[in-house]
């Protein structure tokens, strides 16, 4: 019995997606709940999970194509094995065809080769191309992708390694045949070949481009900048860190004090913490602070709610959580809505110093940077201290340059002495 297999339910106002990938495909076994296809929506990419155990059937739509909620994408036979002659799902059919063709017939006694006894490798069109043509064998490398998958770069290291085993030591000079330098010249005009790629655009990336731009067009984007000394914050971590894991099971990072430090300074200037809405100003008495997350789709921004009545244990567990997920493609859409202030670290990246783009509606974000030992001026005598930059960009409409510089003063001020953290200072 066919069961048929629909797109689900994908949040509040999401109707449709775009397959991004089947991860099965016609005639392998598949198990109950487990994931069969990718959609990729205008925010995550969600796994499809098989409705019942049994044997991957027909699909309906291709990889690329846009699906409504509800539609029926594939099907799953219910309790059936697959044929003992499934159909390869890495090889070029018309390569395989006419090499069948052209091979001699193997001696009966000849060895079979491991590899050909695994379970076909699916791979994405992308990478299924990249196999083909670097002619590497994919049951062979390692994928470093979600749940093992194979990616582009690792079809690009084994074909590397490929080419580095199989290379030939040179010849001497004075041996080497007029033939041989010859045939050098094809080699050397090939490694010189210039070659482009054409990938559609996930949604993702097409929804996060759409929102950056409207951004730009509609707010009056302006950033401000300061640097911070992180000396104290530092010096708080590197003492607490032992006791701060074992008590509450997650590890102290700089992320749970400046999101404390936020909420006080949104407190301070309501402002930055509103929204235009028409024409009218909505102003919030809570603070639900948007944490940039990467995830392997792209970046993602889910949602730290009522950060302001947390503890710093409970924010570091909260975007934890959130990263781990990310990575796996678990986050939900209701865990990316709504947000009224956003901070973005590209410090973990080695970012410098950067321009963050406000994400609509929300009027402003505070963007993190590395931490690098610098000399600065205390005192009166140049000591080298630990100093961050940080960046508030926000939409000059609604809050003015000095609203702006008093809110990244009161972060700066708290991240310094966080002792301000603890009586609201």
């Amino acid at each position: 019995m066919a069961k048929d297999v629909v797109v689900p339910t994908l949040g509040e106002s999401i109707t449709e997606a775009t397959l991004g990938q089947w991860l099965k495909q016609p005639g392998d076994v598949v198990k109950a709940d487990e994931p069969i296809a990718s959609l990729e929506t205008d925010k995550v990419a969600v796994d499809v999970p098989s409705p019942v155990a049994g044997v991957m059937g027909a699909q309906a739509v291709a990889e690329g194509d846009t699906v409504q909620v509800g539609a029926v994408i594939a099907q799953i036979s219910e309790g059936k094995e697959p044929a003992d002659h499934a159909t390869p799902k890495v090889e070029d059919r018309t390569s395989v065809g006419q090499a069948e063709a052209a091979a001699p017939p193997e001696p009966a006694a000849a060895p079979v080769d491991e590899a050909a006894d695994k379970d076909p490798v699916t791979l994405s069109p992308s990478v299924r191309r990249a196999v083909l043509e670097h002619g590497v064998d994919p049951s062979r490398i390692k994928g470093t992708g979600k749940d093992g998958r194979i990616t582009k770069d690792d079809v690009l290291e084994a074909a590397k390694q490929k080419t580095a085993a199989h290379a030939p030591q040179p010849a001497p000079v004075e041996t080497a045949p007029a033939s041989a330098l010859a045939s050098a010249a094809p080699v050397a005009a090939m490694a010189g070949e210039r070659r482009e790629e054409r990938v559609r655009m996930t949604r993702l990336r097409q929804t996060i481009a759409s929102r950056l731009k409207e951004a730009q067009n509609t707010a009056a984007i302006l950033t401000t900048f300061n640097d911070v000394d992180m000396t104290a914050v530092i010096e708080a971590r590197s003492k607490y860190k032992d006791l701060f894991e074992k008590k509450h099971g997650v590890r102290l990072g700089f992320m749970g004090f400046f999101v404390k430090a936020a909420c006080m300074a949104l407190k301070d200037v309501p402002s930055v913490n509103a929204a235009i809405e028409g024409d009218d100003i909505v102003y919030r008495d809570y603070a639900d602070i948007s944490v940039a997350v990467s995830a392997p789709n792209g970046l993602v921004v889910p949602v730290i709610r009522n950060a302001d009545q947390l503890s710093v244990a409970a924010v570091e567990r909260t975007i934890g959580d959130f990263g781990k997920r990310a990575k796996d493609g678990k986050l939900s859409m209701d865990e990316m809505k709504g947000g009224t202030f956003t901070i973005s670290n590209g410090g973990v990246f080695g970012s410098l110093m950067s321009t963050p783009i406000i994400n609509p509606p929300q009027s402003a974000v505070l963007g993190l940077h590395r931490i690098e030992d610098r000399a600065v001026v205390r005192d009166g005598q140049i000591v080298i201290r630990p100093m961050m930059y940080l960046a508030l960009s926000y939409d000059h409409r609604l809050i003015d340059g000095r609203e702006a510089v008093t809110f990244l003063v009161a972060i700066k001020n708290a991240i310094e002495d966080p002792t301000r953290l603890l009586i609201d200072l």
